[in-house]
């Protein structure tokens, strides 16, 4: 492939949308995984977006507070992106991967997080999704080097 070719967005890039505070709390690297409910097979390049709404009771975990603190939280919007290179379930009666691993989730794990300097407007959905081109480019302008 060309470096000036990419393949259609869908083939090679998805969206996943996430509440705040957990979207900014997975910006500043210190949360590594995102837990869901289901295993997902899809494993490269993640539009992390920040929903509409916003987990109030999440902004007071101390965990969290410390995160996030002076961040804005953007709703609305893609902040960033990740490369989702596993998912995994923490075994039965064994200590959690990580102090934000909830227990009997599936934890999806994050690696080569970028934050957007600048949060693009869209609109996210329930499971992965499927970005549209359009997106896709303008996320590129501000991270000209995101390639498959």
């Amino acid at each position: 492939m060309s470096t000036g070719t990419l393949p259609p967005a869908g083939d090679w890039i998805r969206g996943i949308s996430i509440r705040q505070p957990w979207a900014t709390a997975l910006l500043t690297g210190a949360k590594t995984i995102e837990n869901r409910p289901q295993p997902w097979s899809w494993r490269g390049w993640l539009l992390l977006h920040a929903g509409q709404q916003t987990d109030r009771t999440a902004l007071h975990l101390p965990l969290v507070a410390r995160t996030i603190r002076g961040s804005n939280l953007p709703t609305g919007a893609v902040i960033g992106i990740a490369r989702l290179t596993g998912c995994h379930q923490d075994p039965d009666c064994s200590p959690p991967c990580t102090p934000w691993s909830e227990p009997g989730r599936w934890h999806l794990e994050l690696t080569d997080v970028q934050e957007l300097a600048r949060p693009i407007p869209a609109r996210g959905q329930l499971g992965p999704w499927k970005p549209t081109e359009d997106l896709v480019a303008q996320v590129r302008q501000q991270l000209p080097g995101l390639r498959p």
